[in-house]
């Protein structure tokens, strides 16, 4: 009786080989007999481009993918670095403007108007003013008249 049952069991095992045979290669023929993608369908069947093209575009999709995998931590500092040159650049634009202000407005109370009486820090400061919006540098020629 042993005998049999080890004859049986075997022919079970070969039977059950065959059946997951056949299973993957029903899966194989699944997979073949997707659809294609929309942007595939579209450039490609409706639109007529060069099938090189194509096998192009999915190399690049297939390097890229493993460029992503293999080198998330540097794409992740890279996003960061730019994230945070975004964030900061108003700030140093709007500093550089005030500072280029601050210049041209020293500049101009220096060859316009009247500071026998001014020094330096008073010069900065009245530009300053100036670049904000105030209008002490009008009033520097009715303080020396």
């Amino acid at each position: 009786m042993s005998k049999k049952e080890t004859t049986n069991s075997k022919e079970v095992r070969d039977q059950n080989y065959d059946a997951k045979k056949m299973n993957t290669s029903e899966n194989l023929r699944k997979k073949n007999l997707k659809d294609l993608p929309w942007w595939v369908e579209f450039l490609f069947v409706q639109i007529g481009l060069p099938d090189k093209l194509l096998i192009k575009i999915l190399k690049a999709k297939k390097t890229s993918k493993q460029f992503i995998k293999n080198e998330k931590k540097l794409i992740i500092i890279f996003l960061f670095v730019i994230t945070t040159l975004a964030y900061f650049y108003p700030v140093i634009k709007h500093s550089k403007n005030k500072l280029d202000c601050e210049a041209i407005a020293k500049n101009y109370i220096i060859k316009n108007k009247n500071i026998i009486g001014i020094n330096n820090k008073e010069l900065k400061m009245i530009s300053t003013n100036f670049c904000n919006g105030g209008e002490e540098i009008y009033e520097i020629e009715n303080l020396n008249n």
